[in-house]
Protein backbone atom coordinates (compact mmCIF):
# COMPACT_ATOMS: atom_id res chain seq x y z
CA UNK A 1 0.00 0.00 0.00
CA UNK A 2 1.23 3.49 -0.75
CA UNK A 3 1.94 5.47 2.39
CA UNK A 4 4.40 8.07 3.60
CA UNK A 5 7.92 6.85 4.51
CA UNK A 6 8.07 5.18 7.90
CA UNK A 7 10.20 7.16 10.39
CA UNK A 8 13.26 5.01 11.14
CA UNK A 9 13.51 6.09 14.81
CA UNK A 10 9.93 4.98 15.46
CA UNK A 11 10.55 1.60 13.83
CA UNK A 12 13.73 1.19 15.89
CA UNK A 13 11.76 1.86 19.06
CA UNK A 14 9.16 -0.70 18.03
CA UNK A 15 11.91 -3.26 17.42
CA UNK A 16 13.29 -2.55 20.89
CA UNK A 17 9.80 -3.06 22.39
CA UNK A 18 9.36 0.56 23.40
CA UNK A 19 5.75 1.30 24.41
CA UNK A 20 6.18 4.98 23.40
CA UNK A 21 2.90 6.43 22.04
CA UNK A 22 4.37 7.34 18.65
CA UNK A 23 4.72 3.65 17.78
CA UNK A 24 1.08 2.90 18.51
CA UNK A 25 0.02 6.03 16.60
CA UNK A 26 1.97 4.87 13.56
CA UNK A 27 0.46 1.39 13.69
CA UNK A 28 -3.07 2.73 14.14
CA UNK A 29 -2.65 4.93 11.08
CA UNK A 30 -1.33 1.97 9.09
CA UNK A 31 -4.20 -0.21 10.24
CA UNK A 32 -6.80 2.35 9.18
CA UNK A 33 -5.19 2.81 5.78
CA UNK A 34 -5.22 -0.95 5.31
CA UNK A 35 -8.90 -1.20 6.28
CA UNK A 36 -9.88 1.50 3.79
CA UNK A 37 -7.95 -0.27 1.01
CA UNK A 38 -9.60 -3.61 1.77
CA UNK A 39 -13.05 -2.03 1.94
CA UNK A 40 -12.44 -0.31 -1.40
CA UNK A 41 -11.25 -3.64 -2.84
CA UNK A 42 -14.51 -5.23 -1.75
CA UNK A 43 -16.52 -2.43 -3.37
CA UNK A 44 -14.58 -2.78 -6.62
CA UNK A 45 -15.13 -6.55 -6.64
CA UNK A 46 -18.86 -6.15 -6.11
CA UNK A 47 -19.16 -3.56 -8.88
CA UNK A 48 -17.06 -5.52 -11.37
CA UNK A 49 -18.95 -8.75 -10.78
CA UNK A 50 -22.35 -7.36 -9.87
CA UNK A 51 -24.08 -9.81 -12.23
CA UNK A 52 -22.93 -12.67 -9.99
CA UNK A 53 -24.33 -11.09 -6.81
CA UNK A 54 -27.93 -11.86 -5.85
CA UNK A 55 -29.96 -8.67 -6.56
CA UNK A 56 -31.31 -8.35 -3.00
CA UNK A 57 -27.82 -8.72 -1.51
CA UNK A 58 -26.45 -6.19 -4.00
CA UNK A 59 -29.15 -3.65 -3.16
CA UNK A 60 -28.56 -4.01 0.58
CA UNK A 61 -24.80 -3.66 0.12
CA UNK A 62 -25.14 -0.47 -1.92
CA UNK A 63 -27.65 0.98 0.54
CA UNK A 64 -25.31 0.24 3.45
CA UNK A 65 -22.35 1.75 1.61
CA UNK A 66 -24.32 4.96 1.04
CA UNK A 67 -25.31 5.08 4.73
CA UNK A 68 -21.70 4.60 5.82
CA UNK A 69 -20.58 7.43 3.52
CA UNK A 70 -23.26 9.77 4.91
CA UNK A 71 -22.25 9.04 8.50
CA UNK A 72 -18.57 9.44 7.65
CA UNK A 73 -19.16 12.96 6.32
CA UNK A 74 -20.67 14.01 9.66
CA UNK A 75 -18.75 11.86 12.13
CA UNK A 76 -15.53 10.52 10.60
CA UNK A 77 -14.07 9.47 13.96
CA UNK A 78 -17.04 7.19 14.68
CA UNK A 79 -16.81 5.49 11.28
CA UNK A 80 -13.06 5.09 11.72
CA UNK A 81 -13.58 3.45 15.09
CA UNK A 82 -16.10 0.98 13.66
CA UNK A 83 -13.95 0.14 10.63
CA UNK A 84 -10.83 -0.31 12.77
CA UNK A 85 -12.53 -2.65 15.26
CA UNK A 86 -10.67 -5.99 15.06
CA UNK A 87 -13.61 -8.11 13.89
CA UNK A 88 -14.15 -5.81 10.90
CA UNK A 89 -10.75 -6.92 9.63
CA UNK A 90 -11.64 -10.58 10.07
CA UNK A 91 -14.89 -10.05 8.14
CA UNK A 92 -13.13 -8.22 5.30
CA UNK A 93 -10.49 -10.94 4.99
CA UNK A 94 -13.20 -13.61 4.83
CA UNK A 95 -15.30 -11.71 2.31
CA UNK A 96 -12.41 -11.00 -0.03
CA UNK A 97 -11.29 -14.63 0.05
CA UNK A 98 -14.77 -16.09 -0.54
CA UNK A 99 -15.62 -17.08 -4.13
CA UNK A 100 -18.79 -15.77 -5.74
CA UNK A 101 -21.94 -17.49 -4.61
CA UNK A 102 -24.48 -17.58 -1.78
CA UNK A 103 -21.79 -17.58 0.93
CA UNK A 104 -20.24 -14.41 -0.53
CA UNK A 105 -23.65 -12.75 -0.78
CA UNK A 106 -24.26 -13.61 2.86
CA UNK A 107 -20.93 -12.09 3.89
CA UNK A 108 -21.83 -8.85 2.09
CA UNK A 109 -24.78 -8.49 4.46
CA UNK A 110 -22.43 -7.71 7.34
CA UNK A 111 -21.88 -4.24 5.89
CA UNK A 112 -25.45 -3.57 7.05
CA UNK A 113 -24.42 -4.07 10.66
CA UNK A 114 -21.29 -1.92 10.31
CA UNK A 115 -23.22 0.96 8.74
CA UNK A 116 -26.06 0.75 11.25
CA UNK A 117 -23.59 0.59 14.16
CA UNK A 118 -21.82 3.71 12.91
CA UNK A 119 -25.10 5.56 12.33
CA UNK A 120 -26.43 4.73 15.78
CA UNK A 121 -23.19 5.71 17.51
CA UNK A 122 -23.14 8.99 15.60
CA UNK A 123 -26.65 9.90 16.78
CA UNK A 124 -29.43 11.43 14.74
CA UNK A 125 -32.48 9.91 13.11
CA UNK A 126 -32.47 6.57 11.34
CA UNK A 127 -35.19 4.26 10.07
CA UNK A 128 -33.98 1.14 8.26
CA UNK A 129 -34.92 -2.52 8.09
CA UNK A 130 -32.07 -5.04 8.18
CA UNK A 131 -31.96 -8.76 7.50
CA UNK A 132 -31.40 -11.16 10.42
CA UNK A 133 -31.19 -14.57 8.70
CA UNK A 134 -29.86 -16.30 11.84
CA UNK A 135 -32.17 -14.39 14.15
CA UNK A 136 -29.20 -12.24 15.21
CA UNK A 137 -28.36 -8.58 14.69
CA UNK A 138 -24.77 -7.92 15.79
CA UNK A 139 -23.56 -4.37 16.38
CA UNK A 140 -19.74 -4.69 16.36
CA UNK A 141 -18.16 -3.54 19.60
CA UNK A 142 -21.59 -2.74 21.07
CA UNK A 143 -23.68 -5.89 21.46
CA UNK A 144 -26.08 -8.30 19.81
CA UNK A 145 -29.83 -8.59 19.47
CA UNK A 146 -31.44 -12.04 19.31
CA UNK A 147 -34.85 -12.13 17.64
CA UNK A 148 -37.31 -14.69 16.32
CA UNK A 149 -37.56 -12.93 12.97
CA UNK A 150 -35.76 -12.63 9.63
CA UNK A 151 -35.85 -8.82 9.61
CA UNK A 152 -35.65 -6.07 12.21
CA UNK A 153 -36.68 -2.47 11.84
CA UNK A 154 -34.20 -0.09 13.50
CA UNK A 155 -35.68 3.29 14.38
CA UNK A 156 -33.59 5.97 16.07
CA UNK A 157 -34.12 9.48 17.30
CA UNK A 158 -31.35 11.77 18.43
CA UNK A 159 -30.33 9.60 21.41
CA UNK A 160 -32.72 6.63 21.57
CA UNK A 161 -32.81 3.50 19.41
CA UNK A 162 -35.60 0.93 19.20
CA UNK A 163 -35.56 -2.46 17.48
CA UNK A 164 -38.84 -3.87 16.11
CA UNK A 165 -38.61 -7.48 14.89
CA UNK A 166 -41.01 -8.35 12.10
CA UNK A 167 -44.15 -9.92 13.52
CA UNK A 168 -43.44 -8.92 17.12
CA UNK A 169 -46.68 -7.16 18.03
CA UNK A 170 -46.77 -7.63 21.78
CA UNK A 171 -43.27 -7.68 23.28
CA UNK A 172 -41.70 -4.33 24.16
CA UNK A 173 -38.85 -3.54 21.77
CA UNK A 174 -35.24 -3.57 22.88
CA UNK A 175 -33.97 -0.03 23.46
CA UNK A 176 -30.51 1.53 23.25
CA UNK A 177 -29.47 4.91 24.62
CA UNK A 178 -26.63 7.04 23.28
CA UNK A 179 -24.74 8.06 26.42
CA UNK A 180 -21.17 8.84 25.38
CA UNK A 181 -21.46 12.16 23.59
CA UNK A 182 -18.88 12.32 20.82
CA UNK A 183 -17.57 8.88 21.82
CA UNK A 184 -20.80 7.30 20.61
CA UNK A 185 -21.31 4.92 23.55
CA UNK A 186 -24.53 2.91 23.38
CA UNK A 187 -26.13 1.18 26.36
CA UNK A 188 -29.15 -1.07 26.05
CA UNK A 189 -31.89 -3.14 27.64
CA UNK A 190 -34.88 -5.14 26.55
CA UNK A 191 -35.78 -8.57 25.18
CA UNK A 192 -33.00 -10.32 23.32
CA UNK A 193 -30.35 -7.66 23.90
CA UNK A 194 -26.83 -8.57 25.13
CA UNK A 195 -24.07 -6.02 25.47
CA UNK A 196 -20.37 -6.37 24.74
CA UNK A 197 -18.88 -5.53 28.12
CA UNK A 198 -16.08 -2.99 28.66
CA UNK A 199 -12.96 -4.06 30.53
CA UNK A 200 -11.68 -1.90 33.36
CA UNK A 201 -9.14 0.82 32.68
CA UNK A 202 -8.85 0.33 28.92
CA UNK A 203 -10.58 0.66 25.56
CA UNK A 204 -10.91 -3.14 25.42
CA UNK A 205 -14.20 -5.01 25.28
CA UNK A 206 -14.83 -8.59 26.37
CA UNK A 207 -16.29 -9.63 23.04
CA UNK A 208 -18.04 -12.99 23.23
CA UNK A 209 -20.78 -12.00 20.76
CA UNK A 210 -19.40 -10.86 17.39
CA UNK A 211 -19.93 -13.45 14.63
CA UNK A 212 -16.43 -12.80 13.23
CA UNK A 213 -14.54 -12.87 16.54
CA UNK A 214 -13.11 -16.33 15.66
CA UNK A 215 -13.42 -16.99 11.91
CA UNK A 216 -13.33 -20.60 10.76
CA UNK A 217 -9.80 -21.86 10.23
CA UNK A 218 -8.39 -19.01 12.33
CA UNK A 219 -4.63 -18.84 12.10
CA UNK A 220 -4.38 -22.36 10.72
CA UNK A 221 -4.97 -23.77 14.20
CA UNK A 222 -8.03 -25.06 15.98
CA UNK A 223 -9.35 -22.02 17.86
CA UNK A 224 -12.94 -22.34 19.03
CA UNK A 225 -14.97 -19.43 20.36
CA UNK A 226 -16.42 -19.97 23.82
CA UNK A 227 -20.21 -20.09 24.05
CA UNK A 228 -21.49 -16.74 25.39
CA UNK A 229 -23.77 -18.68 27.76
CA UNK A 230 -20.65 -20.11 29.40
CA UNK A 231 -18.81 -16.80 29.80
CA UNK A 232 -18.27 -15.96 33.47
CA UNK A 233 -18.17 -12.20 33.03
CA UNK A 234 -17.35 -11.55 36.67
CA UNK A 235 -14.35 -13.90 36.53
CA UNK A 236 -13.07 -12.31 33.33
CA UNK A 237 -13.49 -8.81 34.75
CA UNK A 238 -11.67 -9.74 37.96
CA UNK A 239 -8.78 -11.40 36.11
CA UNK A 240 -8.46 -8.44 33.74
CA UNK A 241 -8.45 -5.96 36.62
CA UNK A 242 -5.80 -7.98 38.47
CA UNK A 243 -3.71 -8.11 35.31
CA UNK A 244 -3.99 -4.36 34.74
CA UNK A 245 -2.95 -3.62 38.31
CA UNK A 246 -0.02 -6.03 38.14
CA UNK A 247 1.20 -4.70 34.80
CA UNK A 248 0.93 -1.09 35.98
CA UNK A 249 3.07 -2.00 38.99
CA UNK A 250 5.61 -3.87 36.85
CA UNK A 251 5.80 -1.73 33.70
CA UNK A 252 3.61 1.42 33.61
CA UNK A 253 4.55 2.18 30.00
CA UNK A 254 3.47 -1.24 28.80
CA UNK A 255 0.29 -1.01 30.87
CA UNK A 256 -0.60 2.23 29.08
CA UNK A 257 0.12 0.62 25.70
CA UNK A 258 -2.13 -2.35 26.51
CA UNK A 259 -4.92 -0.07 27.69
CA UNK A 260 -4.87 1.73 24.33
CA UNK A 261 -3.80 -1.02 21.96
CA UNK A 262 -6.04 -3.96 22.90
CA UNK A 263 -9.54 -3.37 21.49
CA UNK A 264 -11.11 -6.79 22.11
CA UNK A 265 -10.51 -9.77 24.38
CA UNK A 266 -12.23 -12.82 22.87
CA UNK A 267 -12.97 -15.83 25.12
CA UNK A 268 -12.00 -19.12 23.46
CA UNK A 269 -11.95 -22.72 24.63
CA UNK A 270 -8.68 -23.99 26.12
CA UNK A 271 -6.77 -26.65 24.25
CA UNK A 272 -7.00 -29.60 26.62
CA UNK A 273 -5.63 -28.69 30.05
CA UNK A 274 -3.45 -25.91 28.59
CA UNK A 275 -4.25 -22.22 28.51
CA UNK A 276 -4.62 -20.93 24.94
CA UNK A 277 -3.76 -17.52 23.53
CA UNK A 278 -3.87 -16.48 19.86
CA UNK A 279 -4.14 -13.57 17.44
CA UNK A 280 -5.38 -13.12 13.88
CA UNK A 281 -3.20 -11.19 11.43
CA UNK A 282 -6.40 -9.80 9.89
CA UNK A 283 -7.66 -8.56 13.26
CA UNK A 284 -4.88 -6.66 15.08
CA UNK A 285 -5.90 -5.48 18.51
CA UNK A 286 -7.88 -8.61 19.36
CA UNK A 287 -6.52 -11.10 21.89
CA UNK A 288 -8.10 -14.54 21.65
CA UNK A 289 -7.61 -16.31 24.97
CA UNK A 290 -9.03 -18.86 27.32
CA UNK A 291 -9.51 -17.59 30.87
CA UNK A 292 -6.16 -17.71 32.71
CA UNK A 293 -6.07 -18.95 36.29
CA UNK A 294 -4.68 -15.66 37.59
CA UNK A 295 -3.70 -12.12 36.66
CA UNK A 296 -0.11 -13.07 35.87
CA UNK A 297 -1.31 -15.41 33.13
CA UNK A 298 -3.48 -12.69 31.63
CA UNK A 299 -0.58 -10.21 31.68
CA UNK A 300 1.70 -12.63 29.86
CA UNK A 301 -0.95 -13.58 27.29
CA UNK A 302 -1.93 -10.00 26.49
CA UNK A 303 1.67 -8.76 26.18
CA UNK A 304 2.64 -11.73 24.01
CA UNK A 305 -0.37 -11.47 21.68
CA UNK A 306 -0.26 -7.67 21.44
CA UNK A 307 3.24 -7.94 19.99
CA UNK A 308 2.02 -10.39 17.36
CA UNK A 309 -0.58 -7.75 16.43
CA UNK A 310 1.99 -4.97 16.33
CA UNK A 311 4.33 -6.94 14.09
CA UNK A 312 1.52 -7.98 11.73
CA UNK A 313 0.46 -4.36 11.29
CA UNK A 314 4.03 -3.14 10.80
CA UNK A 315 4.68 -5.81 8.17
CA UNK A 316 1.65 -4.62 6.18
CA UNK A 317 3.04 -1.09 6.33
CA UNK A 318 6.69 -1.99 5.70
CA UNK A 319 7.37 -5.58 4.58
CA UNK A 320 9.95 -7.21 6.81
CA UNK A 321 10.31 -10.45 4.85
CA UNK A 322 9.61 -11.66 1.34
CA UNK A 323 7.03 -14.13 0.03
CA UNK A 324 6.97 -17.53 1.66
CA UNK A 325 9.56 -20.10 0.65
CA UNK A 326 10.07 -23.74 1.45
CA UNK A 327 12.78 -23.12 4.07
CA UNK A 328 11.74 -23.95 7.62
CA UNK A 329 13.61 -23.65 10.90
CA UNK A 330 13.61 -25.14 14.37
CA UNK A 331 12.82 -22.76 17.24
CA UNK A 332 13.00 -23.45 20.93
CA UNK A 333 9.41 -22.64 21.87
CA UNK A 334 7.68 -25.00 19.39
CA UNK A 335 8.24 -28.62 18.33
CA UNK A 336 7.30 -28.03 14.67
CA UNK A 337 9.48 -26.37 12.04
CA UNK A 338 8.63 -22.74 11.28
CA UNK A 339 8.91 -20.57 8.14
CA UNK A 340 10.86 -17.33 8.46
CA UNK A 341 7.67 -15.35 9.18
CA UNK A 342 6.91 -17.67 12.09
CA UNK A 343 10.47 -17.34 13.41
CA UNK A 344 10.25 -13.55 13.35
CA UNK A 345 6.79 -13.41 14.92
CA UNK A 346 7.74 -15.88 17.62
CA UNK A 347 11.02 -14.13 18.39
CA UNK A 348 9.33 -10.75 18.70
CA UNK A 349 6.46 -11.95 20.90
CA UNK A 350 8.73 -14.07 23.11
CA UNK A 351 11.22 -11.23 23.46
CA UNK A 352 8.33 -9.13 24.74
CA UNK A 353 7.82 -11.81 27.41
CA UNK A 354 11.50 -11.76 28.38
CA UNK A 355 11.28 -7.98 28.66
CA UNK A 356 8.22 -8.38 30.89
CA UNK A 357 9.91 -11.02 33.06
CA UNK A 358 13.07 -8.92 33.33
CA UNK A 359 10.97 -6.10 34.76
CA UNK A 360 9.16 -8.50 37.10
CA UNK A 361 12.55 -9.64 38.40
CA UNK A 362 14.05 -6.17 38.81
CA UNK A 363 11.04 -4.09 39.94
CA UNK A 364 10.16 -3.57 43.59
CA UNK A 365 6.67 -4.45 44.75
CA UNK A 366 6.11 -7.37 42.36
CA UNK A 367 4.56 -10.43 44.08
CA UNK A 368 7.29 -12.85 45.16
CA UNK A 369 5.67 -15.85 43.50
CA UNK A 370 5.58 -14.16 40.10
CA UNK A 371 9.12 -12.81 40.54
CA UNK A 372 10.34 -16.35 41.18
CA UNK A 373 8.42 -17.79 38.22
CA UNK A 374 9.63 -14.98 35.95
CA UNK A 375 13.22 -15.73 36.87
CA UNK A 376 12.79 -19.39 36.02
CA UNK A 377 11.21 -18.64 32.64
CA UNK A 378 13.53 -15.80 31.66
CA UNK A 379 16.70 -17.82 31.15
CA UNK A 380 15.20 -20.46 28.86
CA UNK A 381 13.18 -18.11 26.68
CA UNK A 382 15.95 -15.50 26.51
CA UNK A 383 18.31 -18.14 25.09
CA UNK A 384 15.67 -19.40 22.67
CA UNK A 385 15.05 -15.88 21.36
CA UNK A 386 18.78 -15.38 20.92
CA UNK A 387 19.03 -18.52 18.79
CA UNK A 388 16.05 -17.38 16.69
CA UNK A 389 17.63 -13.97 16.10
CA UNK A 390 20.72 -15.70 14.70
CA UNK A 391 18.50 -17.67 12.30
CA UNK A 392 16.87 -14.44 11.18
CA UNK A 393 20.14 -12.57 10.64
CA UNK A 394 21.57 -15.46 8.62
CA UNK A 395 18.47 -15.69 6.42
CA UNK A 396 18.21 -14.15 2.95
CA UNK A 397 14.43 -13.91 3.25
CA UNK A 398 14.36 -10.67 5.22
CA UNK A 399 14.02 -7.36 3.44
CA UNK A 400 16.54 -4.59 4.09
CA UNK A 401 14.06 -3.09 6.54
CA UNK A 402 13.55 -6.49 8.12
CA UNK A 403 17.26 -6.98 8.71
CA UNK A 404 17.51 -3.58 10.38
CA UNK A 405 14.46 -4.40 12.50
CA UNK A 406 16.04 -7.67 13.65
CA UNK A 407 19.34 -5.89 14.32
CA UNK A 408 17.51 -3.50 16.65
CA UNK A 409 15.77 -6.46 18.29
CA UNK A 410 19.15 -8.07 18.91
CA UNK A 411 20.45 -4.93 20.61
CA UNK A 412 17.50 -4.96 23.01
CA UNK A 413 17.86 -8.69 23.57
CA UNK A 414 21.51 -8.18 24.51
CA UNK A 415 20.59 -5.45 26.97
CA UNK A 416 18.19 -7.80 28.74
CA UNK A 417 20.84 -10.50 28.96
CA UNK A 418 23.19 -8.08 30.71
CA UNK A 419 20.72 -7.40 33.51
CA UNK A 420 21.42 -8.81 37.00
CA UNK A 421 18.84 -11.47 37.81
CA UNK A 422 17.53 -11.91 41.31
CA UNK A 423 14.72 -14.40 41.05
CA UNK A 424 14.57 -15.46 44.64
Amino acid sequence: MSVAPVPAPVVARLARLSPAPDGLTLLRSALHTRRLLLLKALLVRVHRHRASVEPGALGRFERSWDLLERVERRHPSVVRDVLDYPTTGAWLAGALAEPAGPAFDRLLGHLDTLAVTAALRAGGTLDVTVETPDGLLPLPGVGRLSVDAERVRVSAGERTVRFHPDGAHHAAPAVLKLTGGRDGVLTGRGPGWRAVRPLHGSVARLDDLDPYRVPSGAGGTVVVAADPADTDHAAWAATWRAAQELLARTDPGRAAEVSRGVRAVVPVLPRGPRHLGATLSAAPGAVLTSLPDHGEGMVETVVHELHHSKLATLHELMPLYGPGRDAVHQVGWRPDLRPIAGVLHGAYAHMALTDLWWRAITTDGVPAAWRHCAGQQFDDIHDQVGAALLILLESDELTVEGREFVHQMRLHHASLGAAPLAAG
